[in-house]
């Protein structure tokens, strides 16, 4: 039987209760039926935004995060957000996507665990939602993306802009909603989940779901959390955002820092160390629910599902698109990007940044990245 341990626990900046900073919440929703049937009840959207919306509402710009990202595109370390914005330098006045002339609204997703409804989410009994949330769909995420929309007005975006999930999110919105953007920029993604990505997915949320911690999912109720799981799945997630030929150059066969012994309990190489990093701030930021939720909709993703294939449902898409891949990106590789490319009748072809980063390019190559997006806006 599973032993309460409060001692292992470090409260983690997605519990309920602890949101803050410059977030705003919209409930946009009654009783949500999910694409599978599912009831999640009322439905409430953690948004933040930047600049100014003008008389007409025509200057929005949504902006989409990616898997563990959240509202917090941009801005520093505050309450409520451990890490800074993920966009930084590409979202402000006079940058890229220029608040001075644009309204920029980033919501954290649906089943996320940043103040959008998610499986930490208090559910309609009082209770936490945990295992019960239901599975969702990035048709759903999208959903949700466009009832915010409508509650603040606005019914055509000037631009919707994505990358990695965010990515999948805009080219559901191009096929959804075609005519609800002026513009569209996407980023690092797919127009359906591969094997190999579904198999890499599906090993993370087999790691969670085998912590001992898990609890089925109703870890909540215990005290604890399934940090070893996420951890595990992030360090494994995390190999496939670099590439081969970074991690080889900025570590190599180098081994742990001087003065620390080669021993079972630490790592022997630079480059476990550098991976236990990035799962150890994970696991202090990220509900693991919600990680599995999200990585799921990921898998379902296929903008062609029930629409006769991809290319038949890019078909129809009336707006304006750019579309942008990461030269060494190994998860969603260029030629993903180019397929989505091809399948457009309003795109002029594939613009590629060269980066040796990996898929994590979409997020560290600011400069290359708002070039493009500047000409585009």
């Amino acid at each position: 039987m599973l032993q309460k341990r409060v001692d292992q626990v470090t409260t983690p900046a997605w519990q309920v209760g602890t949101f803050a900073g410059h977030r705003r919440f919209v409930q946009v929703s009654g009783d949500f039926i999910t694409e599978m049937g599912s009831t999640i009840g009322p439905v409430e959207v953690a948004y933040e935004s930047w600049g100014t919306l003008n008389a007409d509402r025509s200057n929005a710009v949504l902006v989409l995060h990616a898997l563990t990202g959240d509202s917090h595109a941009v801005g520093e370390i505050e309450p409520g957000h451990p890490t800074p914005g993920w966009w930084n330098g590409l979202i402000g006045p006079g940058l890229a996507i220029d608040t001075d002339r644009y309204y920029v609204i980033c919501p954290n997703v649906l089943g996320g665990c940043q103040g959008t409804t998610g499986p930490s989410s208090i559910a309609p009994d009082g209770e936490v939602f945990g295992p019960r949330f239901p599975k969702i769909t990035i048709r759903d995420q999208v959903r949700v993306e466009h009832a915010l929309a409508r509650s603040l007005g606005i019914n055509r975006f000037a631009a919707i802009i994505g990358g990695s999930m965010g990515g999948m999110r805009v080219v559901e919105w191009l096929v959804m909603y075609p005519d609800a953007m002026e513009r569209a920029v996407v980023l690092a993604t797919c127009a359906a989940a591969t094997a190999e990505q579904i198999a890499l997915a599906s090993l993370q949320i087999r790691m969670i779901e085998q912590d001992p911690h898990f609890c089925g999912g109703d870890y909540y109720r215990y005290g604890v959390v399934p940090a070893q799981g996420l951890r595990l799945a992030r360090e494994l997630a995390h190999l496939s955002y670099r590439s081969p030929a970074e991690l080889d150059s900025r570590f190599g066969r180098s081994p742990v820092a001087s003065g620390q012994e080669i021993s079972d309990a630490h790592p022997s190489f630079a480059v476990e160390s550098y991976l236990a990093h990035h799962g150890k701030k994970l696991v202090e930021r990220f509900d693991a629910n919600s990680y599995i939720r999200l990585s799921e909709a990921m898998n379902y993703h296929d903008v062609g599902r029930g629409r006769g294939g991809f290319r038949r449902a890019l078909s129809g898409v009336r707006a304006a698109v750019t579309v942008i891949g990461i030269s060494s990106d190994r998860l969603f590789p260029l030629a993903q990007q180019q397929a989505i490319a091809d399948a457009l009748p309003t795109c002029r072809g594939l613009s590629i940044v060269e980066s040796e980063v990996g898929h994590d390019g979409f997020l560290v190559e600011v400069g290359a990245i708002g070039a493009i997006v500047r000409s585009v806006l």
